[in-house]
């Protein structure tokens, strides 16, 4: 994890001597090498859920090819599904090894307790449509902090509770960005500052940094 982005970078191998990719660069890739050299893994791809800075930083001194769509590599089955919102590129990656394990990386969309921002729609039909459709025993490697589960997200995430129907939408009144709004759900976030679905009094609505929701008392 990277200490001030706190995104996430993973090696995912198939086994000791086995192949290996990388899944993001934007955190400090030494003692993912350092593990791939203990274990006689061979790297041969980059994993690339979306290009902001935090999940690009190391790429060219990886010196691997960069995918973003489904391929194998030897004996690792790769599905690359897309689930723009964050950004328009993002894709998420479900890994599954020889064994049938299975690792879903999620880059920015599905977190911990939290999901990402960007466009409204796109974030829900990301994380209800393909997420939630998953198994609920399938780990998720999320872009930033904690390791989660989808079942475990399916029960706890607040966005995923209001989303299904579980929670009620919020009510309380807060000021965002100098724009009067609805806060509808408040959840924690991977840098301790809080993630919020606002709906505007035009009718807008919005994934935004907890920093920027002003909330009475």
């Amino acid at each position: 994890m990277h200490p001030r982005y706190l995104s996430n970078a993973f090696v995912v191998g198939e086994g000791r001597g086995g192949a290996a990719v990388f899944v993001d660069s934007g955190a400090p890739v030494t003692p993912l090498l350092q593990f791939v050299s203990t274990h006689s893994l061979r790297l041969t791809h980059l994993l690339r859920t979306h290009s902001h800075s935090d999940h690009v930083e190391h790429e060219e001194e990886l010196d691997l090819p960069v995918m973003t769509t489904s391929f194998e590599t030897e004996g690792l089955e790769i599905e690359a599904i897309p689930t723009p919102g964050h950004s328009d590129d993002m894709v998420c990656f479900v890994i599954t090894d020889p064994t049938g394990d299975e690792f879903v990386c999620s880059g920015d969309t599905l977190f911990k307790d939290s999901v990402g921002g960007g466009n409204f729609e796109q974030v829900k039909s990301s994380v209800m449509d393909v997420y939630m459709k998953m198994p609920h025993d399938r780990r998720v490697l999320p872009g930033h902090s904690d390791i989660t589960s989808i079942g475990r997200e399916w029960e706890y995430n607040p966005f995923v509770r209001v989303w299904r129907g579980v929670e009620p939408e919020g009510t309380e009144r807060v000021t965002v960005g100098g724009r009067a709004a609805t806060l509808v759900v408040w959840s924690p976030d991977y840098d301790g500052k809080g993630k919020a679905w606002v709906r505007y009094e035009d009718g807008e609505d919005a994934i935004v940094g907890g920093s920027s929701v002003e909330r009475d008392g």
